[in-house]
């Protein structure tokens, strides 16, 4: 099943209540969530090779929910591994697979919140995610071009401050 097909047969009235409990934060935003729940109902879907994969995960003494997409046929050992979707396009969230596992752990109502969730995470539009993901595929564009020298600069600063912050915290 894909999420799309969620969508479809799912409407905002009986996600809205599912949103509160499980996000209660939401609430100052829940207007947004549900713009972004009925655009997603309009899209049409972008077929692509991944899977939504949703656990319950303990983290110490905190549970949260992780939203991730696994490659349905891995290409390299990269794609082996769960991948963080947040940036993904909408469309292509809407043409990926639901795993069964999240399908049997979670109810249809609770799959669509922890995607809605996780889809904004960035922002409420797509443009927005797009700057995000553009600011940082700038930034690993800048990284690669630079030299050995300016790496280890760098590096060596981040180090220092660290090194700073654990004396701090020493005192």
């Amino acid at each position: 099943m894909k999420l799309k097909q969620l969508l479809q047969t799912n409407d905002w009235p009986a996600i809205l209540p599912i949103f509160l409990k499980t996000y209660p934060e939401a609430e100052e935003n829940i207007n947004g969530y549900r713009i972004v729940f009925e655009k997603l109902v309009m899209l049409s879907p972008k077929e692509t090779d991944m899977s939504i994969v949703i656990t319950q995960e303990k983290d110490g003494d905190e549970d949260y929910i992780d939203v991730s997409g696994l490659h349905n046929n891995p290409k390299n050992k990269e794609e082996t591994y769960s991948q963080g979707i947040e940036l993904v396009s909408w469309r292509e969230w809407l043409g990926m697979d639901i795993s069964k596992e999240s399908l049997a752990n979670f109810s249809e109502s609770e799959i669509i919140v922890h995607c809605i969730y996780e889809m904004t995470y960035i922002g409420f539009t797509e443009e927005v995610i797009q700057e995000k993901n553009d600011r940082i595929e700038k930034s690993r564009k800048a990284r690669e071009s630079m030299t050995d020298e300016e790496s280890d600069a760098i590096t060596a600063s981040v180090e220092e401050i660290l090194r700073t912050w654990r004396e701090e915290d020493s005192d």
